[in-house]
């Protein structure tokens, strides 16, 4: 299986300085990223918005393969916990849909402390199907979420495998088996620990088993506070590549 039908990537574009020979010269960060990765989550728009013209251009920046997955607003996820959403993902639809083809996937994490209510889940889950039809990953931090795995099936929302594992259902994929999805945020020091070269190794036969079976499999690190995680994403990208 050839690492180009897997999309590997980063919480975000910044390239640490160490990093800087191994990436071309010229170009915005994002460009030269694009360069060796093919994929990105951008987190920003978590916490603002941004025209759609922006990422109408961060699009043209990246070549044909190269894919987004976009952080739903925590006005969304985190403020109004689910309900009464409408306007909020009208706007943020709007702003993404900048990214054209490129736009891969939709990413939304839920707060701790936001139990699973199927009543809500669902509501929300048909007003984003009403407006979206193309992936979405969840990433529930609530034990409680171990029961929706019907209705992620109805809704065809995906969940993410989490590491270092928040609740009992982190560890494999779940939900909708049409996407899957690794979010890796360093471990034993979260933000922080690069993984290993065997964890790496290991990893990287579970997303070959994933592509595959046919399905869009992407993988996220997000150790990024110490720069860790380009050095995970070119590694894993290495061993993919050598099979």
């Amino acid at each position: 299986m050839s690492a180009s039908s897997i999309f590997i990537g980063c919480a975000g574009w910044s390239l640490p300085r160490e990093y800087w020979p191994t990436f071309p010269e010229q170009g915005t960060h994002l460009q030269r990223y694009a360069a060796h990765l093919n994929g990105v989550e951008i987190n920003s728009s978590f916490y603002r918005p941004h025209k759609p013209q922006t990422y109408a251009r961060w699009a043209e920046s990246v070549p044909d393969g190269f894919r987004f997955c976009v952080k739903l607003p925590k006005s969304i996820s985190h403020e109004r916990r689910l309900r009464d959403c409408e306007q909020e993902l009208d706007a943020f639809l709007e702003q993404c849909a900048g990214l054209g083809d490129r736009l891969g996937c939709l990413l939304l994490q839920l707060p701790p402390s936001l139990a699973f209510d199927e009543a809500v889940a669902e509501v929300f889950f048909v007003e984003l199907r009403q407006r979206y039809s193309g992936a979405v990953v969840l990433e529930p931090r609530h034990e409680s979420w171990a029961a929706a795995e019907m209705l992620l099936m109805a809704y065809r929302i995906a969940q993410a495998v989490v590491d270092p594992s928040r609740i009992s259902t982190d560890a494999a994929p779940r939900g909708w088996p049409s996407v899957r999805y690794w979010r890796l945020h360093g471990s034993p020091r979260i933000y922080y620990s690069p993984y290993d070269s065997v964890y790496l190794e290991r990893l990287a036969g579970d997303l070959r088993v994933a592509a595959i079976d046919g399905v869009d499999t992407w993988c996220i690190f997000d150790n990024t506070a110490s720069g860790a995680a380009i050095g995970n994403a070119l590694e894993l990208r290495r061993i993919l590549a050598h099979g």
